[in-house]
């Protein structure tokens, strides 16, 4: 999921029935960062229950996982593999502290360190969490030895941490000097997350079956939006390259409804109405079927398949929404029989509940004729 790696690997541990959560709600507390409603509401909490039921009925064979792929996470990562090393090496994790002590400067704030490192204001800590993690994969075997499978996850665990650090590292370095160059780190970074997590899980043999739950901008092959034109890609593009003829891309689409979204970063979760889409764009051409909500094969040739080849608008809402540059902030041209294997429309969507919604969200938006500056 589109989550840091720490966080969701707390629901991992839930779901197979380890750790110390007792409820779907508490294993979720970990995310706590903007936006924590994107994991912590009602529907993800009922699909983790789900899960837990799920892999308690299986008396045979794997379990299903929870992973998380994004890389926000640099300061508790360091924090996770210095509780690793502390259990397995205590002289490799006194080492490790040295070297990730490059970042306490900083007060566990990551923009900060890329804002001073990225204009050159202070030394990086490149060197340092590169040198880490060669380290611990350099002593891969002898840290498994253990006991068996428990501590090839458990390996696992603090060397995905460990590459997170790094990447996140260059992320925040790099992220003052224009979005692409900062996207296309973060989404190569999921990338290579997932096909660790797809070699680890296939270690037996088998290969693993992965459903990857991420906004539509990841999604989306991103050669066929006009951003891919800018020299920008993401997971679906990486994937599509990656396991040639073993993926299937499934957009979302709505028309209107609500949204749980935010007006800035780092702000409140708001319930946010949905404008109508705009004329001509994808999203007013689903509409048009007069379906509530379909799925769409945009892989067969056919007469649907080549009016969605067709370039038109596109609309992405994420965290954030912002109704009244909708036009600038929302919408692309895309071809969207070319950047999804299929696409799921819900002609009018509901917000989802956070599970520590505000009055404010209750309350909803004020209407947009309501004076600005009271």
């Amino acid at each position: 999921v589109e989550a840091d790696w720490p966080d969701a690997y707390r629901v991992n541990r839930y779901v197979r029935g380890e750790g110390r959560d007792g409820s779907a709600n508490e294993a979720l507390s970990g995310f706590e960062r903007f936006p924590a409603w994107m994991w912590r509401n009602t529907d993800v909490s009922a699909f983790v229950d789900w899960l837990r039921a799920h892999n308690e009925g299986v008396r045979a064979g794997p379990k299903v996982g929870f992973y998380g792929l994004d890389l926000y996470s640099l300061f508790t990562s360091v924090k996770e593999v210095l509780n690793y090393l502390d259990q397995v090496d205590p002289t490799a994790a006194a080492e490790a502290r040295r070297r990730y002590a490059c970042f306490d400067h900083y007060g566990e704030d990551s923009q900060h360190y890329g804002y001073a490192t990225g204009i050159g204001l202070s030394e990086s800590c490149q060197q340092g969490v590169l040198t880490q993690l060669q380290e611990l994969q350099q002593r891969a075997f002898d840290y498994m030895q253990a006991d068996g499978a428990s501590s090839e996850d458990a390996f696992f665990y603090a060397q995905q941490n460990a590459r997170l650090v790094k990447n996140a590292e260059e992320y925040y370095r790099t992220m003052f000097r224009g979005r692409i160059s900062s996207w296309n780190l973060r989404d190569s970074h999921m990338a290579e997350t997932l096909d660790a997590l797809a070699r680890h899980l296939s270690r037996d043999g088998a290969p693993a079956k992965i459903v990857v739950w991420e906004h539509n901008s990841h999604i989306g092959d991103a050669r066929a939006t006009e951003v891919g034109g800018l020299g920008e890609w993401n997971v679906g593009e990486l994937a599509r390259k990656a396991y040639p003829g073993q993926t299937c891309l499934i957009g979302f689409s709505t028309y209107d409804g609500h949204v749980t979204a935010a007006s800035e970063w780092d702000g409140p979760a708001e319930r946010k109405r949905v404008r109508p889409a705009l004329h001509g764009s994808y999203e007013e051409l689903l509409h048009q079927v007069g379906l509530p909500r379909y799925y769409l094969n945009l892989r067969d040739d056919t007469p649907v398949r080549r009016l969605m080849l067709e370039r038109r608008l596109e609309r992405a809402i994420g965290v954030l929404y912002l109704p009244r540059s909708e036009r600038q902030s929302h919408y692309f041209n895309a071809q969207m029989a070319q950047q999804f294997d299929a696409i799921i429309h819900i002609d009018r969507t509901e917000a989802l509940v956070p599970l520590d919604a505000t009055s404010g969200w209750h309350s909803g938006e004020p209407p947009e004729t309501y004076p600005e500056g009271i």
